[in-house]
């Protein structure tokens, strides 16, 4: 026999399911169930995000400690464990939630729409990390801490995958959303305070409007994102109830009436966030109502962040033919053919990843919808993936847009106050002295001549001199009069 003929042999070994024998990878954790859905599903090369791999670990490691304590692991069911089995198990989910053994997690997100492929992967991996931490050999056909058994222990797929989508969801908002976003939002802060004095043309309709100080215009970019961390907050309070206890369809079947309270209680000690059993376990598992819930307000955070990353992209136009008001700092050539030209690239990065979002919401709207039907939402692999990716993506977009564009962004002052003594708008504040019918006519004839409203009031001998300086002084229009 050849020697490629024999390694391509000895590279497989014979895992057994309740559908027969499966050849699996020699050096796999993981078993018969998770190859066929390797072999089923070869799709999109998109495994499920690591954040949710870890996640399904911490369900599992509450699972488990739930059932030590309630005394079902070493009970008198099929094959009790003893207690140095019980802590394999629960030493296994812990590396599992800590992100280790990665690699072996191979399974496609379109598969099985209710994550049963991936939860048997997970228990297969698990079962076998257990075994080998208590010194046996994962590799052979008789499991003494079982994947169904033991690791599986009083649930469903139908309860803990999406028990795992919803603590993967409040865990990365608060670790790393909710920061990105206070991270920006102080940065447009402290702009704001320093361009308080900057003062510029408003623009409504992208046509001139009356005057206003840049720091204003910053002020309220601030406090979209301080308006945007409040969704983030609710984006988390939404998947705050879990479904774990509800088993197959709702009802509890094969578990302790106290499991999922404790199951919420464990997670939320290991994360520090308040999970709680679902009210109703019936709609719990038939329902996702709480992603699509929670990914609107991450597309609403993604809208507002796609606009003022827009008005800083327009604010920075130019340099000579554009509004150029702030100059955005610059990061790499603009142009394969026109040379020295730059571009407001980490405007135009946060923008499309915005409308990725927002497309993604999409998809999350139509899983929950069309996907849930009876006593399960079918469409949760994919709303896992998709929820996990805006929220990295809005993080990863906001950090990177403080780093390479808000905090080296610089006012130009001059272009800033250029612009405010041509504006037409300025005819605005002489409304309550001279009416609006007489002010519209003195800017439309400005308009006409080219002349400034000062200049045009002076030559018709509209106002006191004095009177027309306080009307039309700039700053007094930034703020109102009683």
């Amino acid at each position: 026999m050849e020697q490629s003929e024999l390694q391509v042999m000895t590279d497989f070994r014979t895992e057994h399911d309740s559908m027969g024998d499966v050849q699996v990878p020699a050096d796999a954790y993981y078993g018969a169930q998770t190859q066929r859905a390797v072999e089923n599903f070869p799709i999109s090369g998109w495994r499920l995000p690591a954040a949710m791999i870890s996640a399904m670990g911490l369900v599992k490691l509450a699972c488990a400690t739930a059932n030590r304590d309630l005394g079902k692991l070493t009970g008198s069911g099929k094959n009790p464990l003893d207690d140095q089995a019980v802590e394999c198990l629960l030493q296994a989910t812990r590396e599992i939630t800590e992100g280790k053994l990665g690699d072996q997690f191979p399974i496609d997100v379109f598969q099985t729409g209710s994550g049963t492929s991936s939860n048997m992967n997970l228990n297969e991996v698990i079962s076998n990390r257990a075994i080998e931490i208590a010194g046996g050999d994962r590799l052979a056909v008789e499991k003494p801490i079982h994947p169904n058994d033991h690791v599986n222990m009083g649930q469903s797929t139908n309860d803990t995958f999406p028990t795992a989508i919803h603590v993967a969801v409040g865990r990365q908002i608060h670790s790393d959303l909710i920061p990105a976003l206070q991270k920006l939002h102080t940065a447009l802060s402290a702009k704001a305070a320093a361009w308080d004095k900057v003062i510029k043309i408003g623009r409504t309709h992208l046509m001139d409007a009356t005057p206003l100080r840049l720091g204003q215009e910053f002020g309220g970019f601030a406090r979209q994102i301080e308006l945007s961390i409040e969704r983030a907050q609710r984006a988390a309070d939404a998947v705050m109830e879990l479904p774990v206890g509800g088993t197959a369809v709702g009802s509890g079947i094969n578990t302790h009436p106290e499991f999922g309270k404790r199951v919420a209680a464990v997670l939320a000690a290991e994360t520090g966030l308040p999970f709680v059993e679902a009210v109703n376990h019936f709609e719990a598992n038939a329902q996702r109502d709480a992603i699509v819930d929670s990914h609107g307000s991450l597309k609403t955070i993604a809208q507002t962040l796609f606009n003022v990353a827009n008005n800083i992209r327009w604010l920075g136009s130019g340099p000579r033919c554009g509004f150029y008001e702030v100059q955005i700092p610059t990061r790499q050539p603009g142009s394969s053919i026109m040379p020295g030209k730059v571009n407001p690239v980490m405007c135009e990065s946060l923008m499309q990843l915005s409308a990725r979002v927002v497309g993604n919401d999409g998809c999350i709207t139509m899983s929950g919808a069309a996907g849930g039907n009876f006593q399960l939402n079918i469409m949760m692999p994919v709303m896992a993936h998709t929820i996990l990716e805006s929220i990295q993506l809005l993080a990863a977009g906001s950090d990177a847009f403080v780093e390479f564009c808000i905090e080296g962004m610089e006012a130009n002052v001059e272009s800033c106050e250029a612009s405010v003594e041509q504006s037409l708008s300025m005819v605005t504040s002489l409304n309550p002295l001279i009416g609006y019918e007489t002010a519209a006519k003195l800017a439309k004839e400005a308009f006409a001549s080219g002349e400034t409203i000062r200049d045009l009031c002076r030559s018709k001998g509209i106002l006191d001199e004095q009177v027309l300086k306080d009307a039309l002084d700039p700053w007094s229009m930034t703020e109102p009069q009683a």
